[in-house]
């Protein structure tokens, strides 16, 4: 006597019928399509033992209702792209939603290389330095006047040359008498403090920063002792080669302020003409 060979699901014969097996277990094609059969995504209906199951991230479709959602054309075997879980051809969804490059005016293909720079794109090959003509790629470069340069091409065609090192500027320079400076070049001439964001002065066409200039060329106060820079306003006295301080000239015995007041000297010292009266 033969053994059964029943569906797993509804137990008819399988014998002289087609049928299909899961984990081992033997479904006859109406059974195993109303229980596993995918639904097709575009028309909705079940995806037959029969007929080709064309999957997606974990959405399905009959082969002949894979299509490009514009043209309708086939997408079987074909590359495509989504759009808000539409499918679209390669060249539907480039007309629709690719950039343009900014060159040539002609669409850059989805997963073709693009170049990407304040909001405007280029084929790579597009993407070249207006001087040289060669592509920029992943290079340093620099925009002027909508063009693109290679840093090279931009220095030779556009930067000034720091007058000190004779090398182009580029980014940070300092003028001074008219002339360029490179930030790191623009030195204090005795200390080689670099002076751009501080106050200097100069002597013989030559930079110092104003400790420095204070020091080899200011005179010293009678008083203090400490340099009179002079700079910025600030006022002092002179008198007889000698120099103070607005706020050191004072008499030498009560230290009242002799400034626009008259005033006695005895050898170096300076007095009022009270403390006088006792010479």
């Amino acid at each position: 006597m033969t053994e059964r060979y029943d569906c797993h699901y509804c137990k008819e014969s399988l014998f002289g019928k087609k049928y299909v097996l899961r984990e081992e277990n033997p479904y006859c094609v109406k059974c195993y399509e109303s229980l596993y059969s995918n639904t097709c995504e575009e028309c909705k209906k079940p995806i037959g033992c029969n007929t080709r199951d064309l999957s997606y991230k974990d959405r399905h479709w009959h082969e002949d209702c894979f299509k490009c959602f514009q043209c309708k054309r086939s997408l079987v075997d074909k590359p495509f792209s989504t759009k808000d879980e539409q499918l679209l051809c390669t060249e539907c969804y480039s007309n629709e939603y690719s950039s343009k490059c900014h060159d040539c005016k002609k669409t850059i293909m989805p997963g073709s290389r693009k170049m990407e720079h304040k909001g405007n794109s280029w084929h790579e090959t597009c993407f070249t330095c207006q001087r040289c003509q060669q592509p920029i790629g992943t290079k340093s470069f620099i925009p002027k006047d909508s063009h693109n340069f290679c840093v090279p091409c931009y220095e030779k065609q556009f930067a000034m040359q720091c007058v000190h090192c004779k090398k182009p500027i580029t980014t940070g320079g300092v003028t001074y008498r008219d002339q360029p400076w490179h930030k790191d070049c623009f030195l204090c001439t005795s200390c080689k403090q670099q002076l751009s964001g501080q106050r200097f002065t100069s002597r013989d066409d030559f930079a110092y920063c104003l400790n420095c200039f204070c020091n080899l060329y200011a005179k010293k106060c009678a008083s203090c002792t400490t340099p009179i820079s002079g700079l910025g306003g600030s006022k002092y006295i002179s008198f007889e080669e000698r120099q103070w301080h607005n706020d050191c000239f004072n008499c030498k015995k009560c230290s009242v302020s002799l400034v626009g007041r008259g005033f006695l000297t005895e050898r170096d010292d300076i007095l009022c003409p009270e403390c006088g009266k006792d010479m």
